[in-house]
Order: C-alpha cells, then sequence, then structure tokens
C-alpha cells in the first residue's frame, strides 16, 4: 500500500488555526496575530488541504471546530510552544556568558583558584551556569577534545594538537621542609641542591609530579627522588611535616596548604626559581572561542593579587 505524501503544514498555517481555534472568530483571530481576516482563511483553508481533514465547521453566525480540530488544536498549540522555545534557547545561545560552560580543574590547581574563579563568574557573569569538574590531566584533555568538557584551567604546555592555550600566569615553586631541616626558611637556594634531597612527590598521573621530576633532571638529578607518593598536595605536606621529605608545592598552593600544621618551613630558590604556567585551554576554532578569550583576560586581572606573575596571550 503506498501512502501519500502531503505537504508539509508552515508555521504560518499552524498559527492561524490556533488563533482560530481560540477566539472561535476569524476578525479576532486575525487581529489577534496581526493577519488580515482573508489570509487567515485562507492559511486555515491550505492546512485544512494539507491535512487533509476538516478542521472548522463554519456557519454564517460563528466558527466552531470539528472533532478532529478540536484534537489537532492542542498539537498544533504544542508545536508552536516548541518552536517559541527553540527560538529562546537560540537567543539566549547567542548572548554571551549564558548556559552552561563545563570547565574542567586539575587538582593542584582547583583549590587555590576556584575561590578567585567562582567569584568573577559570579559577580561578571551571573547568567552563566558554571560546571566544575575535577580531573587529572589526561582525562581532562580527553574530555575537552571528545566535547564532554567546554573548557580546561590547567596546568601548561600541553602539546596536543587541535587545543589552543590561553596563558593566565607564571608561578614559582618553593621547597616545603620539616622544622628542623636544613633548608628550611631559607631564601636563594640552588636548585642543584634537588639533587641530594628526599623529594616526596604526587602519584603518577599528575601533572604536578611531572614538572617535579622535570626541575630535578634539570637541576642534575637522574635518579627518581621519589620512595613515597601521596594523592593530592593535603597529604603530600602532612608527610612533609611528619619528617619524611621535603616537597615541592606551587606558590599559589602554599598558603592553604602550610596552615594546617605548624611543623613546616618553607624554602625560596634562587633567581631563576623553577616554575610553571597555568592557561585555559580550549578547542581549536570553538564557538565559544570569543567569550573563553575574555574570560582568560578577565582571569588574568583578578587573579593578579595572588602570588603569580600574569601574562599575556603574547608570552
Amino acid at each position: 500500500m503506498t501512502v501519500s505524501k502531503r505537504r508539509q503544514p508552515s508555521l504560518a498555517q499552524l498559527r492561524a488555526f490556533a488563533a482560530v481555534a481560540e477566539h472561535l472568530h476569524f476578525r479576532d483571530a486575525a487581529a489577534a496575530i496581526g493577519m488580515s481576516q482573508p489570509a487567515l482563511s485562507g492559511a486555515v483553508s491550505a492546512l485544512e488541504e494539507s491535512l487533509g481533514v476538516t478542521l472548522l465547521e463554519r456557519t454564517t453566525r460563528k466558527v466552531l471546530l470539528s472533532p478532529a480540530g478540536e484534537r489537532l488544536a492542542v498539537r498544533a498549540k504544542a508545536v508552536l510552544a516548541e518552536v517559541a522555545a527553540l527560538m529562546e534557547e537560540a537567543e539566549a545561545v547567542r548572548a554571551p556568558f549564558t548556559g552552561a560552560l563545563r570547565l574542567g580543574v586539575i587538582p593542584t590547581v582547583a583549590p587555590y583558584l576556584l575561590p578567585t574563579v567562582l567569584r568573577l563568574v559570579h559577580d561578571r557573569y551571573p547568567h552563566l551556569d558554571l560546571q566544575v569538574h575535577e580531573e587529572q590531566t589526561a582525562s581532562l584533555v580527553e574530555g575537552l577534545t571528545t566535547g564532554r568538557l567546554d573548557l580546561l584551567l590547567l596546568a601548561v604546555p600541553l602539546g596536543v594538537p587541535g587545543i589552543a592555550e590561553l596563558p593566565l600566569f607564571d608561578e614559582d615553586f618553593v621547597l616545603v621542609t620539616p622544622l628542623d631541616h636544613w633548608l628550611g626558611g631559607r631564601e636563594g637556594i640552588p636548585r642543584e641542591v634537588l639533587k641530594e634531597l628526599n623529594l616526596l612527590l604526587l602519584d603518577e598521573g599528575h601533572c604536578l609530579r611531572d614538572q617535579a621530576l622535570d626541575i630535578c633532571r634539570e637541576a642534575g638529578r637522574e635518579d627518581a627522588p621519589v620512595t613515597t607518593t601521596a594523592a593530592g598536595l593535603s597529604t603530600l605536606v602532612q608527610l612533609v611535616a611528619g619528617g619524611l621529605g621535603c616537597t615541592l608545592l606551587p606558590r599559589t598552593a602554599l598558603k592553604v596548604e602550610t596552615s594546617r600544621s605548624s611543623q613546616l618551613l618553607t624554602g625560596y630558590f634562587a633567581d631563576p626559581a623553577p616554575t610553571r604556567r597555568v592557561a585555559l585551554a580550549m578547542r581549536t576554532g570553538a564557538a565559544r572561542g570569543a567569550e573563553y578569550a575574555e574570560l582568560a583576560a578577565a582571569l588574568r586581572e583578578a587573579l593578579r593579587p595572588l602570588p603569580v606573575r600574569v601574562v599575556g596571550t603574547e608570552a
């Protein structure tokens, strides 16, 4: 059996029919939607022809819905409501800093920068639905490239094709030691001392571990400087306080992590101190790229009170 292909109803036809169904009067319905009465009548007739059913019972005095018209009027109103919702959603998408923004953050950044990020978003972008995901770097990069995440806040460089980086700042690493350590509280520490220290690091998978190992190699240390590891910086610092060794902390983490124990001292490296760079990362050519660049600029200003050196996109 062959089913005949009917012409699809137009939105104008559905609006005309919905108006007549509501007002049950051609003149009033035409006025309500800003159409002429002949155009309205023609749109409803065309809809009846497209659907192959009679929607209205017309008399000289009034207009009534047919049984089919009563059923289809409900559908027509639902379709028009969905179209209106579609237009509203498109308008919201066109407006900058609205809708959801799925932000991925590494664990060695999240506790120290998120208060500034969240305050900035709350104050400047109140209509932005910021959704935060704390994960290690490899998982964040996978989430960004597959579309699960929109934007990342993490240490760079990543060196991943298809990902653009918006640099925010550079920060120094400092040496955290037990109270009785000979380097505790010193300034101008040469990097070469890292060749001899019992250095505690994060577990594998954390980019901060890799950065610390790179710093040790640059200082001339070839062997792995670690026998004890931790899943997070808080545990790592407590291990240092307990006398198991020393560790490297980024400056943004120092105040939060060392305030939890009175058994710690901080040592500062001679210039140039070992550093890391923190940036936003997005997909190259992201549809919201201009928004992300504006957010990066706003973040640079908001982060200036922290112990960091703010950088620009030219860096």
